[in-house]
């Protein structure tokens, strides 16, 4: 890219320095101020050379004044009769241009303002030199900026576009600015981009600006006004810049890049308003605004290109067609400034390479747009892209967050029914405690009042028994004496006596009444001592009790509901005294023997040896108690639900479904662990493990 740029930049220059200007066709020239000669041609006519300014150069370089200049032009030769020579003026941007013979007369009016659209010599700034008029010429120059006067001989041996082919070259350069005008135009008005509008903005005033140039817009739009002849260039030249800087700027997105180089080019915009103002309202300011313009001309290329290749630098893609086209018009810009500085030779390339160079500029800047226009498509196909994405991960986001609430959700309900079943629970065992305290009580009270007259009956059936036997060893008497002292007839009366009544089955009933009497009131003794055992109304403490004690007395206490053909086997192991409360463990016991006792006694027709097996084992720091039936089991869904407050299979009425919830809660109380191992039609097992020490001052 660099390689190319400066290329074209040396090919550029190398073709604007060749010139047709001879400077071998003048023997003499020479100028002079409007100031010198008061503004008189008949004075210039008294000046003798001495009192010219001489110049070594055909390109008359006379600065910037807004006075007439006054030149003396000596011919070489005479113009020959036979050949058609030609004073050419070739600095398009000569206001005003009077041609005069060595006598005074006026020849010819040329340059801006006296400008004639047929006439092809005002076009071209061309006067045809008359054989007659002899070899000397006074000319009169004046222009609004730098008076640079590029005076050459053209005869007809030398190639010049006729007033055809120079309209041919501007027809071709307006209807390329128009097409671009037109086609960005409705680019803008369907896309409502606003940087077409820019565009469109920018070539209408390069294209106003290159008509000025060529003499059309003065021609067609204000032919008869000398301000504008004089200053619509360099009004439309403020224009171009203005539109220019700020349509790079937003083009480049210079803004976004670097805020600094953005105020930079609104600083220059500034100065370009300025000096639009001092134009339009003449703040007295005379040629500093002509020589502001040109030296923001020359710093207005060097800005753009900066600008350009900063935004390449930052990976700005359609900045590179962008560089391209500002890079041939500024050098344009800087061959025709050179031109009029009058470095460069004024010829057809520096008059108009301005022209040329805008035509390429306009072209490449529509193509770094479509380019623009393509990646801002691709953008936006990215940033769809990108949304979509976006809208997926909001989406898989959402339902993420719905299934972790829905999650959350799931958990704090399992929690608000665990709190519930916890405060059922909590109610029914508050409940069953309620009652088991008033069972206590009432079975404490129940064994306090019968031990006492059991103790009663207890305690008289020894002496009972010991008063019969005296009785019997009377009657024993009484009967071998009457054997011996009794007559016939009352030893036959006695006998009869006693078959009537029967005395000998009186006296093995008595016996047999007598044992059934103590054997009732062992067994009534036992039964009380059940009830105390399985109570313990008053035992509100942990303390060491022994376990079989309490299986015992339960198993007692359900002795009167067991059927009778159901077996109790224990297998008991030796246990050492554990530590708990002796009430509530006897509570489970008698909640799990009892289920037992129901499963198998509702199957007995089903089951040939209905048997309830209850082992006990000491571990090191536990002890393990195990009560198994051979009965129906039960099946998976119910085994997982056993424990639950409320839940039940038995019948309406038979059953609270409280009791195993309770039992679960007294052996979690106590540290210890249940498990229920079951299979539907092998029985179900209950293995109770507790803790030999509790460890905690108090049960709560």
């Amino acid at each position: 890219m660099k390689k190319t740029l400066l290329f074209l930049t040396f090919t550029l220059i190398v073709a604007a320095s060749c010139t047709q200007n001879k400077k071998d066709d003048f023997s003499f020239i020479g100028w002079t101020t409007s100031e010198e000669i008061n503004g008189d041609v008949n004075n210039l006519l008294n000046f003798n050379d001495s009192q010219f300014n001489l110049s070594n150069s055909s390109d008359l370089a006379l600065g910037y004044s807004e006075q007439d200049f006054w030149i003396k032009l000596v011919l070489n030769k005479p113009v020959n009769p036979n050949e058609e020579v030609i004073l050419e003026f070739s600095n398009p941007m000569l206001n005003e241009i009077q041609i005069y013979s060595s006598e005074g007369t006026l020849l010819k009016d040329l340059g801006r303002i006296n400008f004639e659209w047929n006439d092809r010599a005002t076009f071209f700034n061309q006067f045809k030199l008359p054989s007659h008029v002899g070899q000397t010429f006074y000319v009169k120059v004046n222009s609004f900026g730098n008076n640079n006067v590029p005076i050459n001989l053209v005869d007809s041996t030398d190639e010049n576009w006729t007033l055809d082919e120079r309209n041919v070259f501007f027809g071709i350069y307006f209807g390329i600015i128009l097409a671009m005008f037109i086609y960005n135009m409705f680019l803008w008005v369907s896309t409502k981009e606003n940087i077409y509008g820019l565009y469109i903005s920018y070539i209408f005033f390069v294209g106003l600006t290159q008509g000025i140039l060529g003499g059309y817009v003065d021609s067609y739009f204000f032919p008869d006004n000398d301000y504008l002849k004089k200053y619509s260039f360099y009004l439309s030249t403020v224009m171009v810049n203005i539109v220019g800087i700020y349509y790079s700027l937003r083009f480049l997105n210079i803004k976004k890049m670097s805020p600094n180089i953005f105020k930079v080019g609104l600083t220059i915009i500034g100065v370009y308003f300025f000096i639009l103002l001092a134009f339009l309202f003449d703040f007295g300011i005379g040629q500093l605004k002509i020589r502001l313009l040109q030296i923001f001309l020359g710093i207005v290329p060097s800005y753009l290109l900066g600008i350009s290749l900063y935004s390449l630098r930052k990976g700005y893609r359609p900045a590179k067609f962008f560089l391209f086209s500002w890079f041939l018009l500024i050098c344009s810009m800087v061959i025709f400034l050179l031109s009029d500085l009058n470095i460069l030779p004024h010829n057809f390339l520096t008059n108009y390479i301005f022209t040329i160079g805008s035509i390429f500029e306009a072209l490449l800047l529509s193509f770094a747009l479509a380019d623009k226009i393509n990646i801002l498509k691709k953008e936006k196909e990215a940033e769809q892209i990108e949304k979509l994405r976006v809208l997926r991960e909001n989406e898989d986001l959402i339902k993420e967050q719905n299934t972790k609430l829905e999650e959350k959700v799931r958990i704090r309900t399992d929690e608000l029914e665990q709190a519930v079943r916890n405060l059922q629970n909590t109610q029914s065992q508050l409940v069953s405690q309620e009652k088991m305290a008033s069972l206590g009580q009432l079975t404490a009270g129940i064994a306090h009042e019968i031990n006492n007259p059991i103790n009663f009956v207890s305690s008289n059936i020894a002496p009972l028994k010991r008063d019969i036997k005296d009785i019997m060893e009377v009657i024993e008497f009484y009967r071998a004496s009457a054997s011996k002292e009794f007559s016939p007839e009352t030893k036959k009366e006695a006998k009869k006596l006693e078959e009537d009544l029967e005395l000998d089955y009186v006296l093995d009933e008595v016996e047999q009444l007598l044992k059934g009497m103590e054997d009732g009131a062992k067994r009534t003794v036992e039964i009380v001592k059940g009830l105390r055992l399985f109570s313990r109304v008053d035992e509100q403490d942990i303390k060491k009790v022994d376990l079989h004690d309490g299986i015992n007395s339960t198993i007692i206490l359900l002795n009167s509901s067991i059927p009778g053909k159901i077996r109790i086997v224990r297998d008991y192991g030796e246990l050492p005294m554990v530590e708990c409360l002796a009430g509530k463990i006897n509570q489970v016991f008698m909640n799990i023997i009892n289920n037992a006792v129901h499963a198998l006694a509702d199957n007995l027709d089903k089951i040939a040896d209905p048997v309830i097996t209850i082992r006990t084992r000491a571990l090191p720091d536990q002890v393990k108690i195990e009560i198994e039936d051979n009965g129906p089991g039960m099946p998976e869904h119910v085994r997982q639900r056993i424990f639950e407050p409320f839940f039940t299979t038995k019948p309406v009425g038979k059953g609270t479904g409280l009791g195993l919830s309770i039992v679960y809660s007294i052996i979690e109380n106590h540290k210890g662990t249940l498990e229920v191992v079951t299979e539907e039609g092998q029985g179900t097992s209950f293995i109770i493990s507790l803790p030999i020490y509790q460890n905690i001052p108090k049960y709560d």
